[in-house]
C-alpha cells in the first residue's frame, strides 16, 4: 500500500506591472508555478520595462488519497491546472500588496477560498512534470465509487388534531382566526 498522502514543493512566480487607472498603481497577477523549486522570499526573476516576475515563495503542494476525483477534475481541464491562493499581504511596511498562502490541486477546495471573497484564486498551467506526478497519484489511489441513491424515510410530524385549527382559538366556527382578531372581539 503507498502513501495516503503526497507532497511536493512549488515555486509561485507572480508579476507585478503598472496599472492602467490612476487609483490602482500595479497589477499584482500569480503567473506560473515552479515544481520543485527552492526556498525564495520576492526573489526577482525577470524584469521587461516596469514589469517585473518574482519567485514570490514555494510552498507544499499536497496531495490526498480522499479527494483524487477533484483532481480528476483539475487534470480534465484544458490545459490542466493548479490553483495559487494568494492573501493581502498585511505588512504595512512592504511594498507588496500579495503574500503566496498555498498553492492545491483541488478545484473544491480552490472554490472554497474563492468563496469567501478574502483571498484572491488564480489558476495556473500545470507543467508537464506536475500533470505526470498527479496522474501517477490519482492512478494509485483513485477508486470510483458506486451511487447510492438517498431513500427518504417518513416525516414524523407529531400528534395531529385533524380539523382544528389554533388551540388558543376557543371557537369553532372559523378555525383561521387569529387570536388577536379574538382579543379585539371581546373588547367591543
Amino acid at each position: 500500500m503507498t502513501e495516503r498522502s503526497q507532497s511536493i514543493r512549488i515555486g509561485v512566480v507572480i508579476r507585478r506591472q503598472p496599472g492602467a487607472t490612476r487609483w490602482a498603481r500595479w497589477v499584482w497577477r500569480a503567473v506560473a508555478v515552479l515544481p520543485g523549486a527552492a526556498d525564495a522570499d520576492w526573489v526577482e526573476m525577470r524584469r521587461d520595462g516596469e514589469a517585473i516576475e518574482y519567485h514570490a515563495a514555494t510552498v507544499p503542494l499536497e496531495l490526498h488519497r480522499a479527494e483524487t476525483e477533484a483532481y480528476r477534475v483539475a487534470l480534465s481541464n484544458e490545459p490542466p491546472v493548479v490553483y495559487a491562493i494568494l492573501r493581502p499581504d498585511e505588512d504595512e511596511d512592504s511594498d507588496r500588496e500579495l503574500s503566496v498562502h498555498l498553492v492545491t490541486a483541488s478545484p473544491f477546495e480552490a472554490q472554497d477560498y474563492q468563496d469567501s471573497g478574502e483571498e484572491i484564486v488564480e489558476p495556473l498551467p500545470m507543467p508537464p512534470a506536475l500533470v505526470a506526478w498527479i496522474s501517477r497519484f490519482v492512478e494509485q489511489h483513485h477508486v470510483d465509487e458506486e451511487f447510492k441513491k438517498r431513500k427518504r424515510r417518513g416525516l414524523d410530524e407529531g400528534p395531529r388534531e385533524d380539523g382544528r385549527g389554533d388551540p388558543r382559538i376557543r371557537g369553532v366556527s372559523d378555525i383561521y382566526r387569529s387570536p388577536a382578531g379574538q382579543k379585539a372581539r371581546r373588547l367591543h
